[in-house]
Parts: C-alpha cells; structure tokens; sequence
C-alpha cells in the first residue's frame, strides 16, 4: 500500500489495481481478396456510454507497398481516402487522408499523429495483438495498461521516515475485439 504521509487514508489494492476485461469496441469484419486488392465490410458496434454501432465499406491494395485505403460510412455518407500509417520515429507515426460528408456537403484534410507509449502524464502502452484459429478466421485484440511503476524509498537521520513505499499503479483493459473472415479466391 502506499506510505500514509499528511495522514491520508491507504488506498486500497483494488483501486491501484485494475483489469478490465468488458471490451468496449466490437467489431465483425468480412473481408473478400480479389486481384492485388482487399474489399471488406465492417460492423462496428461500441459499448456503453454511447452504445452506438457504424458499417463501412473498406478497400485496400494487398501489397507490401500499399499506401493508401479508401474507406465508406454510409450511415454518415461520408467517404475517406486515408494513408498507411507512416513511421516517424520508432514509437511516433502520422497517419494523414482526406474526406467528404455528402451529408454535411464538406470535404476536408485529416492528419492523425499516434503513438504506442505515453498519455496524461502516466506510462502507457497500446497495442493490438492477433490470434489466428484457422485460415480464414483470425481474432484481432485491442489493448492497454497505464502504470506507475512502483517506489520504495528511505531516510535516516533527517526525521522523515526510514521506510517509504508507493506501490505503483496499474490500470489495464481489453478496449476491443475484433472477428475477422477473410475469403481467398
């Protein structure tokens, strides 16, 4: 537990200790090759508080070098054409495209600047990680921990404690799940 200094009550281990494993992104993808290119349909559905759900209709190039997607949201009517993410440093990436809402009658730029570490001053690590159960049908796992690594301290002679801990902080969830179908031709 923490050191009770300006005799603030302990926290307690559950609240210093947290995993969720309730997603709150579920998404089902089909996804079709056909010569060099990927066609797909998402079904996006998102959990509580909003509780709201989007299909799109997605098309990628299949090869190595692709740069580029083009993306349809037809319960926004709008259309996309997004970049690859692009590496700027070995944990830092841009990821730039432009769009119009047929609905909003606008067409605009977009840049997205993301990162796998860091966030609201805490440590932080996202990743995605992929189970494939056969070929065709491969689950997709959105995740992150925000932690504070824990401290042990100590004094002698200068009327602070001898012995100080701070048991850091971890805060881990499963953010989504993804079931993907893909057909081969």
């Amino acid at each position: 537990m923490d050191g009770v200094a300006n005799g603030e009550e302990p926290v307690s281990w559950d609240e210093l200790y947290n995993i969720n494993l309730m997603p709150s992104e579920l998404f089902l993808k089909f996804r079709k090759e056909v010569q060099g290119m990927r066609i797909g349909l998402n079904f996006e559905f998102y959990n509580a508080p909003t509780n709201e759900y989007q299909g799109k209709l997605v098309l990628k190039p299949l090869s190595p070098e692709r740069r580029w997607k083009f993306m349809y949201e037809p319960v926004h009517h709008d259309v996309h054409i997004l970049s690859k993410k692009i590496p700027i440093t070995k944990f830092l990436n841009l990821q730039v495209g432009i769009g119009h809402s047929f609905q909003l009658h606008t067409t605009g730029w977009k840049w997205k600047l993301t990162t796998c570490l860091g966030g609201n001053g805490l440590s932080r690590i996202r990743n995605k990680t992929s189970l494939g159960l056969f070929p065709g049908l491969d689950f997709r796992f959105g995740w992150r921990a925000d932690y504070v690594l824990p401290e042990i301290t100590g004094t002698v002679g200068t009327g602070e404690p001898l012995f100080n801990m701070n048991s850091g902080r971890l805060q881990a969830s499963l953010d989504r799940v993804e079931a993907i179908l893909t057909h081969t031709s």
